[in-house]
């Protein structure tokens, strides 16, 4: 349960060690979201609700620059809250001109395990300097090139990625860093794919994020992934089969997207 609000927001891991595909990153923004965009979704096994996610965004000024501010809610509900509580909020500052994040926090309760940090990006010298509130600490860690943190890569990948005329196989990846660590995330398009949901039928894309194995999901290609395809590129399902059983992802409501939300037919 400890990574599951992480993998819903940013449509889960993946950790290879395949070079970065840059034919389909542009330079210009595909202006996928606005200001005040607002999603929201329930994540199930079953009919059992397990958390709910909410994130929003808000444009801003940092120091003079442009930028996005980024804030993800996740929390534990139903029975599940009683045994396990979860409490996560994440935030992020990206530029709005390239999508590089700035500055990223976190702040969790999980059952428990608690963390509290804020990450300070420097892309000039690919740096960040973390800073570890819980254990007052600071420490600095070198990162690849255009690195993006867990927030800024939602956005990243929704605004600065082609997806017109995909190959089934093709493969997309990009820098992150989380934990101390750097990370290469990566995702493989399966198709296309017409999901009933509650809104109607929605014409998705459909991807399949690699994850780390040995940990929470059983094999790597055990992550399924739905997003709209329509130029909002919102997440519209996550399935994702667990030790325990499946669990899915599912958007629950949604406000102020950038662009009308493509329903085939309710």
């Amino acid at each position: 349960m400890k990574k599951l609000i992480i993998i819903v927001i940013v449509f889960a891991f993946s950790f290879s060690h395949a070079q970065i595909s840059k034919e389909r990153f542009i330079s210009n923004s595909i202006n996928s979201f606005m200001d005040g965009e607002w999603l929201q979704f329930r994540v199930h096994y079953g009919f059992f609700n397990a958390s709910e996610i909410e994130i929003e965004l808000k444009k801003k000024k940092l120091d003079g620059v442009s930028v996005f501010h980024a804030k993800g809610y996740g929390r534990s509900t139903g029975l599940l809250r009683f045994f396990f509580k979860v409490e996560d909020y994440y935030e992020s500052y990206f530029k709005e001109s390239n999508g590089l994040p700035i500055w990223f926090i976190r702040d969790i309760y999980e059952g428990g395990y608690t963390k509290n940090l804020e990450m300070f990006f420097n892309h000039d010298l690919n740096t960040v300097k973390l800073n570890d509130k819980k254990k007052n600490r600071v420490l600095s860690f070198d990162i690849n090139s255009n690195a993006q943190d867990l927030i800024s890569a939602f956005y990243y990948l929704r605004n600065f990625y082609n997806t017109d005329n995909l190959e089934i196989g093709e493969e997309i990846s990009i820098n992150m860093f989380f934990d101390e660590e750097n990370y290469l995330f990566k995702l493989k398009f399966l198709g296309y794919d017409i999901l009933n949901t509650k809104f109607g039928y929605v014409d998705c894309i459909k991807f399949r994020p690699y994850v780390q194995s040995g940990r929470v999901f059983k094999e790597q290609e055990s992550v399924t992934l739905w997003i709209s395809n329509d130029k909002n590129k919102i997440p519209v399902k996550m399935k994702a089969d667990l030790k325990i059983g499946a669990i899915e992802c599912d958007l629950e409501n949604f406000k102020n997207l950038n662009h009308q939300f493509k329903i085939i037919s309710n």
